[in-house]
Protein backbone atom coordinates (compact mmCIF):
# COMPACT_ATOMS: atom_id res chain seq x y z
CA UNK A 1 0.00 0.00 0.00
CA UNK A 2 1.49 3.63 -1.51
CA UNK A 3 2.18 6.41 0.96
CA UNK A 4 -1.14 8.72 0.59
CA UNK A 5 1.87 11.29 -0.54
CA UNK A 6 3.93 9.70 -3.00
CA UNK A 7 3.32 7.34 -6.07
CA UNK A 8 6.92 6.34 -6.28
CA UNK A 9 6.57 2.65 -6.54
CA UNK A 10 9.63 1.89 -4.07
CA UNK A 11 8.03 4.29 -1.75
CA UNK A 12 5.71 2.15 0.30
CA UNK A 13 4.02 2.07 3.89
CA UNK A 14 5.75 -0.22 6.39
CA UNK A 15 3.53 -3.12 7.23
CA UNK A 16 1.95 -3.27 10.60
CA UNK A 17 1.38 -5.65 13.15
CA UNK A 18 -1.72 -6.93 14.68
CA UNK A 19 -1.35 -5.11 17.43
CA UNK A 20 -0.61 -1.95 15.99
CA UNK A 21 -3.78 -2.12 13.63
CA UNK A 22 -6.27 -3.80 15.97
CA UNK A 23 -5.40 -1.87 18.90
CA UNK A 24 -8.31 -2.24 21.01
CA UNK A 25 -8.67 0.06 23.79
CA UNK A 26 -9.75 0.05 27.87
CA UNK A 27 -12.77 2.02 27.69
CA UNK A 28 -14.38 3.07 31.05
CA UNK A 29 -17.83 1.65 32.40
CA UNK A 30 -19.50 3.38 36.05
CA UNK A 31 -18.36 1.88 39.03
CA UNK A 32 -19.21 -1.42 39.65
CA UNK A 33 -20.54 -3.39 42.77
CA UNK A 34 -18.47 -6.27 42.56
CA UNK A 35 -15.70 -4.93 44.76
CA UNK A 36 -13.73 -3.24 41.90
CA UNK A 37 -15.29 -0.14 42.36
CA UNK A 38 -13.52 2.54 40.50
CA UNK A 39 -11.43 0.71 38.16
CA UNK A 40 -11.44 0.76 34.47
CA UNK A 41 -12.79 -2.37 32.29
CA UNK A 42 -12.95 -3.24 29.16
CA UNK A 43 -15.72 -2.73 26.91
CA UNK A 44 -16.79 -4.81 23.83
CA UNK A 45 -13.89 -4.37 21.16
CA UNK A 46 -13.63 -0.92 20.35
CA UNK A 47 -11.01 -1.10 17.64
CA UNK A 48 -8.59 2.23 17.17
CA UNK A 49 -6.22 1.87 13.77
CA UNK A 50 -3.47 3.48 13.47
CA UNK A 51 -3.54 5.31 9.99
CA UNK A 52 0.16 6.56 9.49
CA UNK A 53 0.06 9.83 6.97
CA UNK A 54 3.40 9.78 6.02
CA UNK A 55 5.01 6.76 7.37
CA UNK A 56 6.78 6.01 4.21
CA UNK A 57 11.10 5.54 4.18
CA UNK A 58 12.13 8.49 3.44
CA UNK A 59 9.95 10.80 5.80
CA UNK A 60 10.03 7.86 8.78
CA UNK A 61 12.67 6.17 10.52
CA UNK A 62 11.49 2.05 12.07
CA UNK A 63 11.83 3.45 15.46
CA UNK A 64 9.94 6.36 14.66
CA UNK A 65 7.42 3.87 13.70
CA UNK A 66 7.43 2.09 16.95
CA UNK A 67 6.73 5.48 18.89
CA UNK A 68 4.04 6.22 16.55
CA UNK A 69 2.30 3.34 17.28
CA UNK A 70 2.78 3.49 20.63
CA UNK A 71 0.70 6.81 20.58
CA UNK A 72 -3.07 5.36 20.83
CA UNK A 73 -5.55 5.17 22.79
CA UNK A 74 -4.03 1.91 24.70
CA UNK A 75 -1.45 4.65 26.60
CA UNK A 76 -3.93 7.42 27.28
CA UNK A 77 -5.98 4.32 29.38
CA UNK A 78 -2.78 3.03 30.84
CA UNK A 79 -2.24 6.37 32.80
CA UNK A 80 -5.51 6.60 33.73
CA UNK A 81 -6.09 3.27 34.78
CA UNK A 82 -2.56 3.53 36.95
CA UNK A 83 -4.07 6.67 38.62
CA UNK A 84 -6.90 4.64 39.87
CA UNK A 85 -4.98 1.58 41.10
CA UNK A 86 -1.13 2.86 42.19
CA UNK A 87 -0.31 5.07 45.23
CA UNK A 88 -0.72 8.82 44.69
CA UNK A 89 2.33 9.38 44.66
CA UNK A 90 3.04 7.86 41.36
CA UNK A 91 -0.15 9.63 39.67
CA UNK A 92 0.16 11.70 36.71
CA UNK A 93 -1.82 14.67 36.53
CA UNK A 94 -3.72 14.12 32.60
CA UNK A 95 -3.86 17.92 30.52
CA UNK A 96 -5.57 17.21 27.14
CA UNK A 97 -5.14 19.87 24.78
CA UNK A 98 -7.37 20.34 21.92
CA UNK A 99 -6.91 22.07 18.53
CA UNK A 100 -9.44 24.44 17.56
CA UNK A 101 -10.03 22.43 14.10
CA UNK A 102 -11.15 19.39 15.80
CA UNK A 103 -14.13 21.21 17.76
CA UNK A 104 -15.91 21.20 14.27
CA UNK A 105 -15.72 17.89 13.75
CA UNK A 106 -17.59 16.93 17.62
CA UNK A 107 -20.05 19.53 16.92
CA UNK A 108 -21.00 17.63 13.37
CA UNK A 109 -21.06 14.30 14.71
CA UNK A 110 -22.99 14.93 17.86
CA UNK A 111 -25.32 17.51 16.04
CA UNK A 112 -24.23 20.02 18.56
CA UNK A 113 -22.92 24.00 18.24
CA UNK A 114 -19.34 24.30 18.73
CA UNK A 115 -19.77 25.85 21.66
CA UNK A 116 -21.93 22.91 23.28
CA UNK A 117 -19.58 20.01 21.40
CA UNK A 118 -16.67 22.03 23.66
CA UNK A 119 -18.54 21.54 26.97
CA UNK A 120 -19.50 17.84 26.20
CA UNK A 121 -16.15 16.81 25.09
CA UNK A 122 -14.64 18.46 28.20
CA UNK A 123 -17.29 16.62 30.54
CA UNK A 124 -16.52 13.08 28.81
CA UNK A 125 -12.98 13.54 28.99
CA UNK A 126 -12.98 15.12 32.68
CA UNK A 127 -15.15 11.49 33.40
CA UNK A 128 -12.47 9.62 32.53
CA UNK A 129 -10.39 10.82 34.89
CA UNK A 130 -8.55 13.85 33.19
CA UNK A 131 -7.74 16.95 35.48
CA UNK A 132 -7.82 19.66 32.46
CA UNK A 133 -8.74 20.61 29.13
CA UNK A 134 -7.00 23.07 27.36
CA UNK A 135 -7.81 24.93 24.18
CA UNK A 136 -4.85 25.23 21.72
CA UNK A 137 -5.74 28.88 20.38
CA UNK A 138 -3.34 30.53 22.73
CA UNK A 139 -0.33 28.25 21.62
CA UNK A 140 -1.58 29.40 17.83
CA UNK A 141 -1.28 33.21 18.94
CA UNK A 142 1.90 32.87 19.78
CA UNK A 143 3.44 30.72 16.88
CA UNK A 144 1.37 33.57 14.49
CA UNK A 145 2.93 36.72 16.75
CA UNK A 146 6.44 34.47 15.63
CA UNK A 147 5.78 34.17 11.98
CA UNK A 148 4.75 37.64 11.60
CA UNK A 149 7.58 39.37 12.84
CA UNK A 150 10.07 37.00 11.27
CA UNK A 151 8.73 37.54 8.14
CA UNK A 152 9.41 41.32 8.46
CA UNK A 153 12.82 40.44 9.59
CA UNK A 154 13.19 38.12 6.84
CA UNK A 155 11.97 40.99 4.23
CA UNK A 156 14.42 43.29 5.30
CA UNK A 157 17.17 40.84 5.42
CA UNK A 158 16.47 39.74 1.80
CA UNK A 159 19.32 40.01 -0.97
CA UNK A 160 19.73 37.90 -3.95
CA UNK A 161 23.25 36.90 -2.80
CA UNK A 162 21.16 35.67 0.45
CA UNK A 163 17.69 34.75 -0.21
CA UNK A 164 15.61 34.91 2.64
CA UNK A 165 11.82 34.79 1.07
CA UNK A 166 9.84 33.37 0.05
CA UNK A 167 9.16 32.21 3.68
CA UNK A 168 7.29 29.20 4.01
CA UNK A 169 5.10 28.41 7.45
CA UNK A 170 5.92 25.79 9.66
CA UNK A 171 3.15 24.76 11.09
CA UNK A 172 1.72 21.99 9.71
CA UNK A 173 4.17 18.22 10.64
CA UNK A 174 3.38 16.40 7.42
CA UNK A 175 5.18 19.58 5.40
CA UNK A 176 7.84 20.03 7.26
CA UNK A 177 8.79 16.76 7.67
CA UNK A 178 8.69 15.90 4.13
CA UNK A 179 10.77 19.37 3.53
CA UNK A 180 13.29 17.78 6.60
CA UNK A 181 13.53 14.05 5.26
CA UNK A 182 13.12 14.54 1.92
CA UNK A 183 13.88 17.88 0.17
CA UNK A 184 16.51 19.22 2.65
CA UNK A 185 18.84 22.27 0.87
CA UNK A 186 17.66 24.54 -0.85
CA UNK A 187 14.42 24.32 1.03
CA UNK A 188 14.73 24.06 4.80
CA UNK A 189 16.49 27.98 4.70
CA UNK A 190 12.95 29.06 3.49
CA UNK A 191 10.99 27.35 6.66
CA UNK A 192 9.88 29.67 9.37
CA UNK A 193 11.35 28.83 12.59
CA UNK A 194 8.42 29.47 14.53
CA UNK A 195 7.28 26.62 16.18
CA UNK A 196 4.13 25.36 15.66
CA UNK A 197 0.88 25.55 18.09
CA UNK A 198 1.45 22.21 19.31
CA UNK A 199 5.14 22.52 20.53
CA UNK A 200 4.23 25.89 21.80
CA UNK A 201 1.16 23.94 23.66
CA UNK A 202 3.86 21.56 25.08
CA UNK A 203 6.35 24.20 26.23
CA UNK A 204 3.27 25.97 27.55
CA UNK A 205 1.61 22.70 29.93
CA UNK A 206 4.92 21.05 30.86
CA UNK A 207 6.42 24.80 31.90
CA UNK A 208 4.88 27.77 32.39
CA UNK A 209 1.92 25.52 33.46
CA UNK A 210 3.92 22.59 35.44
CA UNK A 211 5.20 25.83 37.36
CA UNK A 212 2.00 27.74 38.38
CA UNK A 213 1.07 24.24 39.66
CA UNK A 214 4.58 23.01 41.83
CA UNK A 215 4.82 20.26 39.49
CA UNK A 216 7.91 18.29 37.99
CA UNK A 217 7.00 18.34 34.08
CA UNK A 218 7.50 14.79 33.73
CA UNK A 219 4.31 14.08 36.52
CA UNK A 220 2.08 15.48 33.81
CA UNK A 221 0.92 13.50 30.87
CA UNK A 222 -0.39 15.73 28.17
CA UNK A 223 -2.48 14.64 25.37
CA UNK A 224 -3.17 16.60 22.13
CA UNK A 225 -6.39 16.00 20.24
CA UNK A 226 -5.79 16.87 16.81
CA UNK A 227 -7.50 16.32 13.42
CA UNK A 228 -4.39 14.58 11.55
CA UNK A 229 -2.36 11.84 11.84
CA UNK A 230 0.97 13.83 11.66
CA UNK A 231 0.84 15.33 14.99
CA UNK A 232 1.49 12.09 16.08
CA UNK A 233 5.20 12.63 14.02
CA UNK A 234 5.53 15.78 15.28
CA UNK A 235 5.20 14.85 18.91
CA UNK A 236 8.42 13.43 18.56
CA UNK A 237 10.26 16.31 17.94
CA UNK A 238 13.43 16.62 19.96
CA UNK A 239 13.74 20.21 20.19
CA UNK A 240 12.04 20.56 23.97
CA UNK A 241 13.48 23.79 26.08
CA UNK A 242 16.80 22.12 27.49
CA UNK A 243 15.75 23.00 30.82
CA UNK A 244 13.18 20.23 30.07
CA UNK A 245 14.50 17.54 28.11
CA UNK A 246 13.85 14.94 30.44
CA UNK A 247 10.37 15.51 29.15
CA UNK A 248 8.72 15.70 26.30
CA UNK A 249 6.13 18.27 25.57
CA UNK A 250 2.94 15.86 23.83
CA UNK A 251 3.60 13.14 25.25
CA UNK A 252 0.47 11.48 23.56
CA UNK A 253 -1.45 12.79 20.26
CA UNK A 254 -4.96 11.54 19.80
CA UNK A 255 -6.80 12.43 16.24
CA UNK A 256 -10.84 13.84 16.85
CA UNK A 257 -11.74 9.93 14.88
CA UNK A 258 -9.82 7.89 18.05
CA UNK A 259 -11.74 10.28 20.73
CA UNK A 260 -14.89 9.96 18.95
CA UNK A 261 -14.71 6.60 18.44
CA UNK A 262 -14.38 6.00 22.57
CA UNK A 263 -16.92 8.57 22.88
CA UNK A 264 -19.65 6.14 21.06
CA UNK A 265 -18.12 3.09 23.25
CA UNK A 266 -18.44 4.82 26.62
CA UNK A 267 -21.76 4.14 28.82
CA UNK A 268 -20.73 6.87 31.09
CA UNK A 269 -23.06 9.74 32.60
CA UNK A 270 -21.49 12.85 31.51
CA UNK A 271 -22.01 15.97 32.68
CA UNK A 272 -21.13 18.96 30.59
CA UNK A 273 -18.04 21.40 31.50
CA UNK A 274 -16.27 24.07 30.70
CA UNK A 275 -12.56 24.38 29.67
CA UNK A 276 -9.88 25.36 31.60
CA UNK A 277 -7.54 27.92 31.43
CA UNK A 278 -3.47 28.10 31.93
CA UNK A 279 -4.09 31.11 34.30
CA UNK A 280 -6.87 29.08 36.69
CA UNK A 281 -9.38 32.07 35.76
CA UNK A 282 -12.68 31.05 36.54
CA UNK A 283 -14.88 32.63 33.82
CA UNK A 284 -15.24 30.33 30.91
CA UNK A 285 -13.82 32.25 27.87
CA UNK A 286 -15.34 32.58 24.46
CA UNK A 287 -14.53 29.90 21.57
CA UNK A 288 -12.33 32.06 19.09
CA UNK A 289 -10.50 30.96 16.23
CA UNK A 290 -8.00 32.94 13.58
CA UNK A 291 -8.42 34.15 10.02
CA UNK A 292 -8.42 31.12 8.12
CA UNK A 293 -10.56 28.91 6.24
CA UNK A 294 -9.86 25.47 7.47
CA UNK A 295 -6.40 26.25 9.53
CA UNK A 296 -4.24 29.08 11.90
CA UNK A 297 -4.92 31.60 8.96
CA UNK A 298 -0.92 32.00 8.86
CA UNK A 299 -1.51 33.72 5.27
CA UNK A 300 -4.30 36.68 6.06
CA UNK A 301 -2.71 37.93 9.71
CA UNK A 302 1.14 37.77 8.09
CA UNK A 303 -0.22 39.23 5.41
CA UNK A 304 -1.76 42.44 7.17
CA UNK A 305 1.13 42.62 9.47
CA UNK A 306 3.39 43.34 7.24
CA UNK A 307 1.18 45.52 4.83
CA UNK A 308 1.27 47.50 8.03
CA UNK A 309 4.64 47.19 9.49
CA UNK A 310 6.63 47.40 5.72
CA UNK A 311 3.91 50.25 4.30
CA UNK A 312 1.60 51.36 6.26
CA UNK A 313 -1.43 50.09 4.51
CA UNK A 314 -4.07 48.82 7.03
CA UNK A 315 -5.55 45.83 5.22
CA UNK A 316 -9.12 45.19 6.16
CA UNK A 317 -10.76 41.92 4.45
CA UNK A 318 -8.40 40.11 2.62
CA UNK A 319 -9.15 38.61 -0.42
CA UNK A 320 -7.87 35.39 -2.21
CA UNK A 321 -7.90 34.62 -5.72
CA UNK A 322 -7.62 30.70 -6.68
CA UNK A 323 -5.03 30.01 -9.75
CA UNK A 324 -4.21 26.53 -10.55
CA UNK A 325 -6.97 24.81 -8.57
CA UNK A 326 -9.18 25.58 -5.19
CA UNK A 327 -6.06 25.28 -3.07
CA UNK A 328 -3.50 27.26 -4.39
CA UNK A 329 -3.91 30.79 -4.19
CA UNK A 330 -2.62 34.11 -3.69
CA UNK A 331 -3.22 37.59 -1.80
CA UNK A 332 -1.59 40.49 -3.09
CA UNK A 333 -1.00 44.25 -1.86
CA UNK A 334 -0.49 46.32 -5.09
CA UNK A 335 0.19 50.46 -4.77
CA UNK A 336 -0.38 52.68 -8.12
CA UNK A 337 0.16 49.42 -10.23
CA UNK A 338 3.42 48.16 -8.24
CA UNK A 339 2.31 44.48 -6.25
CA UNK A 340 4.03 45.24 -2.91
CA UNK A 341 2.96 41.96 -1.09
CA UNK A 342 2.52 38.19 -3.12
CA UNK A 343 1.35 35.30 -0.38
CA UNK A 344 0.18 32.45 -1.34
CA UNK A 345 -1.25 29.36 0.00
CA UNK A 346 -0.88 26.09 -0.97
CA UNK A 347 -2.60 22.91 0.26
CA UNK A 348 -1.74 19.33 -0.87
CA UNK A 349 1.32 17.68 -1.85
CA UNK A 350 0.30 17.91 -5.67
CA UNK A 351 0.44 22.11 -5.15
CA UNK A 352 3.32 21.67 -2.82
CA UNK A 353 5.24 20.03 -5.25
CA UNK A 354 5.21 22.39 -7.91
CA UNK A 355 5.77 25.44 -5.66
CA UNK A 356 9.27 23.01 -5.05
CA UNK A 357 10.18 22.84 -8.18
CA UNK A 358 9.43 26.71 -9.02
CA UNK A 359 11.44 27.13 -6.18
CA UNK A 360 14.15 25.65 -7.29
CA UNK A 361 14.24 26.48 -10.87
CA UNK A 362 14.12 30.20 -9.15
CA UNK A 363 10.70 31.25 -10.99
CA UNK A 364 8.60 31.18 -7.70
CA UNK A 365 7.05 34.86 -7.26
CA UNK A 366 5.97 35.09 -3.78
CA UNK A 367 7.13 36.71 -0.68
CA UNK A 368 5.51 33.96 1.81
CA UNK A 369 3.28 30.39 1.35
CA UNK A 370 1.34 29.02 3.95
CA UNK A 371 1.54 25.17 3.46
CA UNK A 372 -0.66 22.78 4.02
CA UNK A 373 -0.04 18.80 3.87
CA UNK A 374 -3.75 18.22 3.78
CA UNK A 375 -5.59 19.13 0.64
CA UNK A 376 -8.36 21.48 1.57
CA UNK A 377 -6.31 22.83 4.84
CA UNK A 378 -6.50 21.30 8.31
CA UNK A 379 -10.49 20.71 9.20
CA UNK A 380 -9.41 17.82 6.09
CA UNK A 381 -6.85 15.87 8.26
CA UNK A 382 -7.17 12.41 7.87
CA UNK A 383 -7.36 11.51 11.15
CA UNK A 384 -11.34 13.23 11.07
CA UNK A 385 -12.75 13.63 7.77
CA UNK A 386 -12.33 10.63 6.04
CA UNK A 387 -15.09 8.42 5.37
CA UNK A 388 -15.03 4.57 5.63
CA UNK A 389 -14.02 3.93 2.00
CA UNK A 390 -10.51 6.33 3.18
CA UNK A 391 -11.74 8.88 0.65
CA UNK A 392 -12.93 12.11 2.45
CA UNK A 393 -16.39 12.67 3.31
CA UNK A 394 -17.38 15.51 1.81
CA UNK A 395 -20.65 16.00 3.29
CA UNK A 396 -18.89 16.07 6.76
CA UNK A 397 -16.44 18.35 5.70
CA UNK A 398 -18.49 21.01 3.92
CA UNK A 399 -20.17 21.04 7.43
CA UNK A 400 -17.43 21.15 9.22
CA UNK A 401 -16.98 24.62 7.23
CA UNK A 402 -19.58 26.28 7.99
CA UNK A 403 -19.68 25.31 11.94
CA UNK A 404 -15.72 26.46 11.58
CA UNK A 405 -16.47 29.72 9.93
CA UNK A 406 -19.34 31.30 12.21
CA UNK A 407 -16.99 30.74 15.12
CA UNK A 408 -15.88 34.15 16.29
CA UNK A 409 -12.10 35.35 15.07
CA UNK A 410 -10.03 37.26 16.98
CA UNK A 411 -6.63 38.05 15.93
CA UNK A 412 -3.40 37.44 18.24
CA UNK A 413 -2.50 40.86 18.96
CA UNK A 414 -5.38 41.47 21.13
CA UNK A 415 -4.96 38.88 23.52
CA UNK A 416 -3.83 40.22 26.90
CA UNK A 417 -3.21 36.60 28.21
CA UNK A 418 -0.37 36.49 25.57
CA UNK A 419 1.32 40.14 25.97
CA UNK A 420 1.10 38.91 29.66
CA UNK A 421 3.01 35.83 29.17
CA UNK A 422 5.55 37.49 27.06
CA UNK A 423 6.83 38.99 30.44
CA UNK A 424 5.99 36.93 32.76
CA UNK A 425 7.00 33.43 31.63
CA UNK A 426 9.68 34.63 28.79
CA UNK A 427 11.30 37.90 29.82
CA UNK A 428 10.10 39.67 26.85
CA UNK A 429 9.82 39.24 23.46
CA UNK A 430 13.14 39.66 22.33
CA UNK A 431 14.74 37.67 25.20
CA UNK A 432 17.12 34.75 24.42
CA UNK A 433 14.62 32.41 26.18
CA UNK A 434 11.75 33.38 24.52
CA UNK A 435 13.57 32.63 21.00
CA UNK A 436 14.58 28.97 22.64
CA UNK A 437 11.00 28.51 23.75
CA UNK A 438 9.32 29.64 20.63
CA UNK A 439 11.91 28.88 17.63
CA UNK A 440 13.45 25.74 16.27
CA UNK A 441 16.09 24.62 13.77
CA UNK A 442 15.62 22.07 11.19
CA UNK A 443 17.58 19.24 10.23
CA UNK A 444 19.62 18.31 6.79
CA UNK A 445 18.69 14.81 5.52
CA UNK A 446 22.48 14.52 4.37
CA UNK A 447 21.46 13.37 0.61
CA UNK A 448 17.97 14.29 0.07
CA UNK A 449 15.65 12.27 -2.30
CA UNK A 450 15.70 13.36 -5.32
CA UNK A 451 12.51 14.91 -5.59
CA UNK A 452 11.73 16.00 -9.30
CA UNK A 453 10.96 12.48 -10.55
CA UNK A 454 8.28 12.41 -8.21
CA UNK A 455 5.15 12.24 -10.54
CA UNK A 456 1.99 14.16 -8.20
Amino acid sequence: MKCEHCTRKECSKKTKTDDQQNASVDVPSPPQESGEKGEFHKLADAKIFLSDCLACDSCMTEEEGVQVSQQNAKDFFRVLNLNKKCDSSLHKVLAVSVCPQSLPYFAAKFSLSVTDASRRLCGFLKSLGVHYVFDTTIAADFSILESQREFVRRYHQHSEEQPTLPMLTSACPGWVRYAERVLGHPITPHLCTAKSPQQIMGSLVKDYFARRQNLSPDKIFHVIVAPCYDKKLEALREDFPTTLHSSRGADCVLTSGEIVQIMEQSDLSVKDAAVDTLFGDLEEGELRRHDGASSDGYLAHVFRHAAKELFNEDVGEVTYRALRNKDFQEVTLERDGEVLLRFAAACGFRNIQNMVLKLKKGRFPYHFVEVLACAGGCLSGRGQAQAEDGRTDKALLRQMEGIYAHIPVRPAETSAHVQALYQEWLGGADSPRAQETLHTAYGDPGHPTHSRDIKW
